[in-house]
């Protein structure tokens, strides 16, 4: 709005002069009678209060164009909320459906499962084989070739040598121990599991161990604990010793197919054997603690 503008509209208004210096400010004698302040006040608030509907604008106002109207500023967008990947939501309600089966429930689900890529390439899941009532649990890493065409974990070679070790100890998959591995499916041309497959693979591997409840778990090969325990350390560096999972004592031991390229570590898988088997025995033993 311009000054001259602004001028006309007080003057109109019957508000001016705003200031003046001393020897412009008119005498008394000239100076407009107005009405005190109190008075005016008393007199202005009702219009103020309540505007009347048929009020007419000063003549300086009628004459000149209407004032453009304000824009009303564009609010700003708020930024938008992160929003949580949905592989990883439907992860997380899988894991807690998965959670809650039975054995049965189970064994279906994870013939089904198409959850990563190694479903395209499989020809039958293996999901364990022996007792599941049983209180000694062996846990492998991933199926061979063989595992895949018959559907059973540690058959083959190393099957034989994993069997002819549990027998040392009064074991069987028949009678009285559960085999699995930590993945169902075999991965192309036996090569490692990728973290994406063995944490897809992970629900039924915990959900087996809680249904099983067994007393000592003989974990063999770097995968099985991986999964267990959540370590990348050497199968050397942890054997020997006990370790945890979910409260259960684990042994760790070699794999059967090392076993089979490294003949002279034998000796310590059979000793990792004789700590499980003391482990369940104390466990058994009256008055010890779990």
């Amino acid at each position: 709005m311009s000054d001259q503008y602004t001028e006309l509209v007080l003057e109109e208004l019957g508000l001016l002069p705003l200031w003046l210096p001393p020897e412009r400010m008119p005498t008394p004698a000239s100076r407009p009678r107005t009405a005190p302040p109190a008075a005016a006040a008393q007199e202005a608030s009702p219009a103020i209060d309540k505007p009347s509907d048929t009020a007419s604008p000063p003549q300086a106002l009628r004459s000149r164009p209407p004032l453009p109207a304000m824009q009303p500023a564009a609010p700003t967008p708020a930024p938008p909320a992160a929003a949580s990947p949905a592989g990883s939501v439907n992860r997380d309600e899988r894991a807690l459906r998965i959670a809650t089966l039975d054995w049965e429930g189970l064994q279906a689900e994870a013939q089904a499962c198409t959850a990563c890529g190694l479903c395209k390439t499989r020809n039958k899941v293996v999901f364990g084989v022996g007792q599941p009532s049983t209180d000694w649990l062996v846990v492998g890493e991933a199926p061979g070739a063989e595992e895949d065409r018959q559907g059973e974990p540690f058959v083959g070679q190393a099957g034989k040598l994993l069997d002819n070790m549990l027998a040392t100890v009064g074991r069987s998959r028949q009678e009285n121990v559960y085999i699995l591995n930590t993945l169902k499916c075999r991965p192309p041309q036996n090569r490692n599991p990728q973290p994406d497959e063995m944490a897809l693979c992970a629900p039924f591997l915990q959900r087996q161990v809680a249904l099983i409840q067994p007393k000592v778990i003989f974990a063999v090969g770097r995968f099985a604990v991986q999964a267990l325990l959540g370590r990348d350390a050497s199968i050397a560096s942890l054997r020997g010793q006990l370790h945890e999972y979910q409260g259960i004592p684990v042994v760790v031991s070699y794999h059967p197919a090392y076993l089979l390229r490294n003949l002279p570590d034998k000796i310590k898988a059979w000793q990792d054997l004789l700590l499980a088997r003391k482990t369940l025995a104390e466990h058994k033993a009256p008055g010890t603690q779990p």
